[in-house]
């Protein structure tokens, strides 16, 4: 298993071709699958850094695939055969199938170190090998490799036969030819040829015919497509019948539509101060209904102090003479101040505009409305007038009255 002179090439190669980790032959005498599969895996990322070879080699079956991934990336990209039996067995073996890739190597970065000593840069850019100008040498190259392969297989199958068609080849070389029998098979062979000949006179024929048929049909497309272009500018040039009252109920269409546009805004308007209109009438109304419980709070108030003062004045016989004329005008100022109220809300609740959106309505309306309306504000003017004027005497009788002596006492104390 020991060997000697390969193992010193071998670390000698790995330690000028910069391998980190120093190799010594004692750690071949023994199988070591882990140093062997790593030094393949750093050989093959040295020959071509962008190789993707999964470094898994845990299991048997993950070293087997290891080992066929590495030989067959050597055999397709260096054109290196390596035994696999001998690489799986890790020992002094796989040394020697390891110098193959290593001696490779080395010879490259030597004769790349001549190189770069020699020939300048100039120089070894004219050495550039371009591809784009081989793709098509390529493909010839690819065919004829299939094409070399599919006749050596054939050929390999002929081989095979070759033990049962020499027998039938000696025997037919060592019977008599009889002229007959020769005439018969060369008339039978002149008939099929003749046959064939006239199959393809035939199929020339039919081509010409197919040929002739195919022209005829052209031209008379031509034809149909000139009638047919002729006609379009014909059709083109021509002006409708129907395009003088197109281009008309076209103008009527613009009038409609900027006539209802203008009724459009205007209608919007008119609902915009119908809305505003409504809103100052409630606005009026809410005042309206607000001064008028103001003042018959207050008209609550000045008839309540008077009553209060006469209370402290007067006797009991006074304040029951005088309970009757109260009530009585209490009453009447409450009457009023109910029909005055009713009779705002009836004018303010009949000055409400009810608009729709038909139309219809004349001036005389409208005045005869807006009349109703001031007439109704008149009269109510006219009944706070009258409420004031009515409630201002009785308060000034009541303040000025004096309480009259009474002739007879039903007291009997």
């Amino acid at each position: 298993m020991a060997f000697p002179n390969c193992g010193m090439d071998f670390t000698e190669m790995m330690r000028a071709l910069g391998y980190p980790r120093l190799i010594s032959m004692e750690n071949f005498h023994t199988p070591n699958f882990m140093l062997v599969s790593e030094v393949l895996l750093w050989l093959v990322k040295r020959y071509e850094p962008q190789t993707d070879i999964p470094p898994d080699v845990e299991t048997e079956q993950d070293r087997v695939f290891f080992i066929k991934a590495v030989a067959q990336f050597m055999a397709t990209k260096a054109h290196i055969k390596l035994n696999t039996k001998k690489l799986y067995q890790a020992d002094g073996y796989a040394v020697k199938e390891l110098l193959k890739v290593t001696s490779v190597l080395y010879g490259a970065m030597n004769t790349k170190g001549v190189e770069r000593a020699d020939v300048s840069e100039e120089d070894s850019s004219k050495f550039k090998f371009d591809l784009g100008s081989k793709i098509a040498d390529l493909k010839a190259a690819r065919q004829l490799a299939s094409e070399i392969t599919s006749k050596g297989a054939s050929l390999y199958d002929l081989l095979g036969k070759e033990v049962e068609l020499r027998e039938a080849r000696t025997e037919s070389i060592a019977r008599p030819l009889e002229i007959n029998e020769a005439e018969k098979v060369m008339k039978i062979a002149i008939d099929c040829v003749l046959e064939q000949v006239q199959k393809t006179k035939d199929m020339l024929n039919n081509v010409a015919l197919d040929e002739a048929n195919l022209e005829a049909k052209i031209e008379k497309r031509k034809l149909e497509l000139e009638r047919s272009q002729k006609r379009l500018q014909t059709l083109q040039s021509v002006r409708p019948a129907f395009m003088d009252e197109y281009e008309k109920i076209e103008e009527q269409l613009q009038k409609q539509y900027s006539s209802y546009l203008e009724k459009f805004r205007n209608l919007t308007y008119m609902e915009q101060l119908l809305d505003d209109h409504r809103r100052t009438e409630q606005e009026m109304f809410e005042e309206a209904a607000n001064m008028l419980r103001l003042m018959q709070h207050r008209l609550k108030e000045e008839e309540q102090h008077p009553l209060k003062s006469g209370n402290n004045d007067d006797s009991d016989v006074e304040i029951q003479e005088d309970e009757g004329s109260d009530s009585e005008v209490e009453d009447r100022q409450i009457t009023k101040q109910r029909t005055a109220t009713e009779t705002l809300l009836r004018g303010r609740a009949g000055a409400r505009i009810v608009g729709t959106m038909q139309g219809g309505d004349t001036e005389e309306d409208e005045e005869s409305g807006d009349s109703e309306i001031d007439l109704d504000e008149d009269e109510e003017e006219d009944d706070m007038e009258d409420d004031s004027m009515e409630i201002s005497p009785s308060k000034s009788s009541h303040r000025a009255r004096k309480p009259e002596p009474l002739e007879e006492s039903d007291n009997d104390f």
